[in-house]
């Protein structure tokens, strides 16, 4: 049932609509008026009655993708089409038309095209762009439109500039975006035959050239193996002829011109000359065993030769080649392992190749047996060369050297070790132990020692501390070389064994020239340099050590635990090293000094003294007083002109830069400590740190020698770090153990 057609029944189409603008059809361009469109539509936007936009460009069906505009979206991408078209030819008596095949373009971009016909050898025509790349309009009465997508497809005309195409063909390109437009593409259609070029073609293959040119393209070959040679090992029998022997031959085999090549391995002592080569690089016949008399192989063939006064010499050139020699070369295919080779009458046989030959003929020809051909029995065993023992006479490496030849020789030190392990920088690749010598002695019992293992040779020097009033006049106690191990035969041919870097560590005993010494503390580098390296000290490897902790048993576990409850009553999760290292001691865990110390370092807080930042301005001052140094406010004009924001603070390496350039006598240390106070994360504040320093403005009060000490002090505790007091033994028990303390263990060993 409908609805009468009554205000009220009917749908509004006004309702909802907010644009009611007339359209301007009229415009004013360089101050003349003109009828800018006759599309525009009426009130609203709406089309006026009756009307229809005719499209200009080709609309595409929007995807899922980004809304591009088709100038990015369809950047360099362009549709091709194949075509030709006929082309009359009045003045012709033999054929009256031509057909010329051409190329059609279509730019994704901007719907322009470009016509592009092929060119063709002596063709007289002029080819190339038939139709510039432009926006082509459709053929009257539809003039004021212009081609666009969705007008191309397969076996049927198009019209451009009364030029009539047929399109038989596209690339695969085409068809498939053609397809994902939904255009159904009608089946690709043959270009018919052009009788003017059918009758060239009939033509040129009458034409017998006199002198007919013989193309022979070897470039191709040659870019593509160039450097690219294979190498056989080879084997000559020549033993059955006067004076003869075997020969042993290396053949190389060139890939870019197929040559071959033959070297011959001359043995020492052999008596015969080394030549140059055996076999100059050529081409090799595979059954030849003479060689050509010169003229005999050539490439063409003369006929006839005469001479005249007036034309010069003359001659004819045979193209049937009546009386050419054919002559079959070897080829890389011939050469294989365990193969026989005709090298010019002598038969050689291939006994072996290298990797790169493998691969080649793996990769090329599928052969996988490249088994070596044995030809002569393996070299007999060099006879046993008795090294005598030592005689006691300089050291053993050079007595050692002078029996290995008849010109003694220095003996071979570890280049490659000296270098990597020289002293670079501050890495001084040096190990330093505080050690004490065992002995019942009271006095030497008290002497302290500084064992320094130098890593670069492997070599130990020894050198005592001076102490006051103890009787002992210190210095080096011990040249620096390399020390022998204990307990070894003095007067014997075995190498002696030395003292290496893993045979030192805290709580070792050792043994330097029969004097025992125990190793009681080493420095921080000593210690992060092992802990550092843990693959090759096992003493500071952490891993060995939790390992070590692991395996213990349950009672030893509990004792730990109770040990541990009773060390930490307000349960901080922190007990101090000395109660750490002496339940360790107790427990006979099998861990060593170094190995308890590694451990707490891993599981400690480092404690790091803080710097006296006055005292430390003090003495900046005091050193910039006795060295004049007054060039302060060039410094400071310096610093401002780096600084271009004019923020007044700059990045610690530009404050650093400047102090270098400035000529800044401080110690590197103290200009360092001082950078680190003044700083606010990398910014430093360079207008306190000028007003810290300037001695002349803002004169600090006089230090003491002590004071100066004490500073020194603070500085290299920081740059050492600090010594370990306390140790998280929570984490360790969680980390060894799996478990922590709880309430109930702390009551029971407080009980």
């Amino acid at each position: 049932m409908s609805l009468p057609f009554l205000p009220g029944y009917s749908r509004n189409k006004q309702l909802g609509k907010d644009r009611f603008h007339k359209s301007q059809h009229f415009d004013y361009s360089n101050g003349v008026p003109l009828l800018m469109g006759l599309e525009k539509p009426g009130i609203g936007g709406e089309l006026l009655l009756g009307q229809e936009i005719k499209p200009k460009y080709s609309v595409y069906p929007r995807g899922q993708g980004s809304d591009l505009p088709a100038w990015v979206a369809f950047d360099k991408q362009a549709l091709c089409f194949e075509a030709y078209f006929y082309e009359a030819v009045p003045q012709a008596c033999n054929d009256t038309y031509r057909i010329r095949k051409c190329k059609i373009f279509f730019f994704l971009e901007d719907d322009t095209m470009q016509v592009v016909e092929p060119e063709s050898k002596n063709s007289g025509i002029p080819q190339g762009t038939f139709l510039h790349r432009q926006r082509i309009p459709l053929p009257p009465p539809d003039d004021d439109r212009f081609y666009n997508i969705f007008h191309f497809n397969l076996n049927q005309q198009m019209v451009l500039y009364s030029h009539t195409f047929t399109v038989t063909n596209c690339d695969s390109f085409t068809r498939n975006f053609l397809s994902n437009l939904g255009v159904i593409l009608n089946n690709p259609t043959t270009v018919p035959d052009d009788p003017y070029s059918t009758l060239r073609e009939q033509v040129e293959k009458s034409m017998t050239p006199l002198r007919p040119y013989e193309r022979r393209d070897t470039l191709k070959q040659f870019l593509d193996h160039d450097r690219k040679v294979l190498r056989f090992n080879c084997f000559w029998d020549d033993s059955e002829s006067v004076f003869g022997d075997p020969h042993e031959l290396i053949l190389h085999y060139y890939l870019s011109d197929d040559t071959v090549e033959v070297l011959e391995i001359i043995p020492p002592n052999s008596g015969r000359d080394n030549p140059s080569k055996f076999l100059h690089r050529s081409k090799l016949p595979r059954h030849s065993a003479h060689m050509k008399q010169p003229g005999q192989m050539t490439d063409r063939t003369v006929l006839n030769v005469f001479a005249s006064n007036s034309q010069g010499k003359c001659y004819l050139l045979d193209s049937l080649k009546t009386g050419a020699v054919q002559e079959d070369f070897c080829k890389d295919s011939d050469l294989r392992v365990g193969g026989e080779l005709n090298l010019w009458g002598r038969r050689v046989i291939i006994t072996d190749c290298d990797d790169y030959t493998k691969e080649h003929y793996r990769s090329k020809y599928g052969i996988e047996d490249f088994t070596p051909v044995q030809y002569k029995s393996p070299p007999a065993p060099k006879p046993p060369r008795p090294v005598p023992p030592y005689n006691g006479f300089g050291s053993q490496e050079d007595s050692l050297s002078s029996c290995q030849g008849l010109v003694p020789k220095p003996p071979q030190k570890d280049f490659k070790k000296f270098i990597a392990k020289d002293r670079c920088g501050l890495e001084s690749n040096v190990l330093d132990f505080r050690a004490k010598m065992v002995t019942s002695d009271p006095v030497d019992r008290e002497r302290v020692f500084v064992i320094s293992f130098y890593l670069s040779d492997d070599s130990i020097c020894v050198f005592e501390r001076p102490q006051k009033n103890s009787g002992v006049i210190g210095g080096k106690f011990l040249e620096r070389g390399r020390v022998m191990k204990p307990g070894q035969e003095l007067f014997t041919s075995r190498p002696y064994e030395y003292f290496t870097a893993q045979d030192l560590y805290i709580g070792a005993t050792v043994c330097l020239n029969d004097k025992p010494f125990q190793l009681l503390d080493a420095d921080e580098y000593t210690l992060n340099y092992m802990e550092k390296h843990a693959e090759e000290f096992p003493k500071a490897n952490v891993g060995n050590i939790l390992s070590k902790l692991r395996s213990i048993g349950e009672e030893k576990r509990s004792e730990i635990r109770k040990f541990l409850a009773l060390s930490d009553p307000s349960k901080t999760g922190f007990i101090p090293y000395e109660s750490f290292r002496s339940l360790l001691s107790g427990l006979d865990c099998g861990l060593s000094k170094h190995e308890v110390l590694v451990l707490a370092r891993c599981f400690s807080l480092s404690e790091q003294p803080e710097a006296d930042v006055g005292l430390m301005l003090a003495v900046a001052q005091d050193i910039l007083k006795k060295k004049q140094f007054e060039d302060l406010p060039h410094m400071a004009k310096n610093l401002r002109h780096s600084d271009r924001h004019k923020t007044g603070r700059l990045s610690t390496q530009e404050v650093r830069r400047v102090c270098k350039a400035s000529h800044l006598p401080l110690p590197e240390s103290v200009l360092t400590a001082l950078l680190s106070k003044f700083a606010d994360g990398d910014q430093v504040d360079y207008h306190a740190f000028l007003a810290g320093i300037d001695w002349v403005e803002n004169a600090a009060p006089p230090v003491m020698p002590n004071d100066i000490l004490k500073f020194e002090f603070n500085v290299r505790s920081e740059a050492e770090g600090a010594a370990v007091k306390n140790v998280h033994y929570s984490s360790l028990l969680n980390e060894v153990f799996g478990c922590t303390i709880n309430n109930a263990e702390t009551t029971t060993a407080a009980s």
